[in-house]
């Protein structure tokens, strides 16, 4: 018998079998690198979803450390997430902090039953109009809620819901600091064109100057943090820091602690932990995706899914946040050299040790900058283009896309991929109810005369739920149905229950009115599905035949008239 289950089995385990120095060395420079640029990335997503800076950065050294032990990518990189932040913000907003770690250790548990049993694949179902729009929306939310730090308005909490947030940044629009402005601007300024600068040097003074093009290795987050902590130390302004908002960062790991469980809460939290395990899964698979084509290599979805379901249950313990894979450290791992996930494993222990070292220089960097860092996120996670694509497209592909996008904005995730999901399988049953077809054969496309009281149809495509009114049509309510009635059936591809109990109910109708019902030429599918359920048993075999001609001898027979009949030479 088949294995219905995924056997555990790490990547790490079979990059271990090869590894060599060399793999190493390069791994450990890529881990550090990729463990210096997730810094600030941590904080950020952590400061905007509602929780302390510190949350992000022990999901970073948690989840990211699991992710790369235990998952079946070979090079992503797992943590906080830009895609989670507003739905975090909203769980906390709407629950709490201890009932978003409860939502994530459930959401973890069904990301690991996901894995377990082989659903990895399915996550490739969901339409890519559907994860355009949310990415987008999310993109979108993302941008507005770090206006508040930007601008450095006086608001004391930002609302989650999106027409409340407008008004309140409307309404505090007076408050705007100006220093805090300046800063995010110089900082958001760098983060577009650090790297164009470069480019622009190597194009036009690369022999001169190539002194100056080692900076262009520095991640242009880093340099934003430390050039805004710096100036904000030097020329003490009067500006939003990690240390005026949430008194820094703690030196020190932190401590495992068990949340309040109950029943009613898992009820109350089932609907929220489904988006995390949704997001997250999708959020991951895709950014192993983007690893595979970037490394050559190929993922095993289902242990990805089992290790983040692992990281996402235990990380909340130690009071971490949602976690998957990111596309952009992930990347920035693979240009630095990775091959293996013990890139992952240096870069979550990099973390560590700059907490452990480095904490209390954490408490002069600027919110504004961190802003900045999120706002450019927010642009680069944003695929704008496609929405000058949309004219290209169907109809149905520009409104599920335009749906999922405004239906994250302005209500809920969890709501916007419930409706595109929905669109999209109603359009999908339309689309492929208009290909079925019922034609009528005439006696001009038929290889014998069809005889006196005898109708032809040739089915094509699928008869399913969606199509099986189109059979119904083939007897009218007002006039008797012919004596026999042919269906040629060997362009029909796939046969459903509802499209058999179509058939059947043809079969009744004709018998009450002593009619009688040929299928030709049926497919192993739909005939399998007719044996099983007993209809070809009393169908008959005599009215089950293997082909249109055998059919219509039949007729033919039944008619009395066989003067039309082919007779082979004796």
């Amino acid at each position: 018998m088949a294995r219905t289950y995924h056997h555990f089995h790490p990547r790490l385990i079979d990059e271990l079998r090869s590894y060599n120095r060399t793999r190493l060395t390069q791994d450990v420079i890529a881990g550090l690198t990729v463990g210096v640029v997730a810094l600030p990335l941590a904080m950020a997503f952590a400061i905007a979803s509602g929780v302390k800076p510190e949350a992000g950065i022990i999901t970073a050294v948690i989840a990211g450390f699991l992710i790369s032990a235990l998952g079946g990518s070979q090079v992503q990189i797992g943590g906080p997430a830009g895609a989670f932040i507003i739905v975090v913000y909203s769980i906390i907003e709407k629950y709490g902090l201890a009932n978003l770690l409860i939502a994530t250790i459930l959401a973890g548990c069904i990301m690991l039953a996901m894995g377990i049993f082989k659903l990895g694949s399915l996550i490739r179902f969901i339409p890519v109009s559907i994860v355009i729009g949310f990415t987008n929306g999310i993109a979108v939310l993302i941008g507005l809620s770090q206006m508040k730090d930007f601008f450095g308005l006086h608001i004391e909490k930002m609302p989650a819901d999106f027409f409340s947030q407008l008004f309140v940044l409307a309404s505090k629009a007076d408050t705007v600091h100006f220093s805090t402005v300046l800063l995010g601007s110089g900082s958001l300024f760098i983060l577009f064109f650090w790297s164009r600068f470069f480019s622009w040097i190597e194009q036009k003074w690369h022999h001169r100057l190539h002194f100056l093009l080692r900076l262009s290795y520095m991640p242009a987050s880093i340099v934003v943090l430390v050039a805004g902590t710096l100036i904000v130390s030097t020329l003490g302004l009067n500006v939003a820091t990690i240390g005026s908002k949430f008194n820094g960062i703690p030196q020190s790991l932190p401590a495992f602690t068990l949340p309040d469980f109950s029943w009613v809460l898992v009820k109350q939290l089932f609907a929220p932990s489904l988006t995390i395990a949704l997001l997250g899964s999708i959020e991951s698979l895709l950014c192993a995706r983007v690893a595979d084509n970037l490394t050559q290599s190929r993922h095993d979805p289902n242990q990805e899914l089992m290790a983040q379901g692992i990281a996402n249950i235990i990380t909340p313990f130690f009071g971490g946040i949602p976690a998957t894979g990111t596309i952009a450290r992930t990347i920035t791992n693979v240009r630095n050299g990775a091959g293996s996930p013990v890139a992952g494993i240096v870069h979550a222990l990099t973390l560590m040790l700059i907490v452990l070292i480095a904490a209390p220089l954490a408490a002069n960097i600027p919110l504004a900058c961190l802003a900045a860092i999120l706002l450019s996120v927010a642009f680069n996670m944003g695929e704008w283009r496609e929405f000058q694509k949309l004219r290209h497209f169907t109809i149905n592909y520009r409104i599920i896309m335009v749906s999922t996008f405004l239906l994250t904005v302005i209500l809920d995730l969890s709501v916007a991929v419930e409706v595109g999901i929905m669109l999209a399988c109603i359009f999908f049953i339309y689309r492929i109810s208009n290909l079925t077809k019922i034609d009528t054969l005439a006696d001009n496309a038929m290889p014998y005369p069809i005889p006196k009281n005898t109708r032809v149809y040739r089915v094509y495509g699928s008869l399913f739920f969606g199509s099986v009114d189109k059979l119904e049509k083939l007897i009218s309510p007002h006039e008797p149905p012919p004596g026999i009635l042919i269906l040629e059936c060997h362009q029909m591809i796939n046969m459903d229950t509802t499209g058999l109990d179509g058939l059947e109910t043809l079969y009744r109708m004709l018998e009450k009115h002593q009619s009688r019902l040929l299928l030709c030429g049926v497919n192993p599918q739909p005939l399998g599905l007719m044996q099983r359920a007993g209809f070809a048993d009393n169908l008959g075999p005599d009215n089950l035949l293997p082909d249109l001609t055998s059919a219509l001898v039949l007729a033919q027979t039944i008619s009395g008239n066989t003067s039309g009949l082919y007779h082979p030479a004796k």
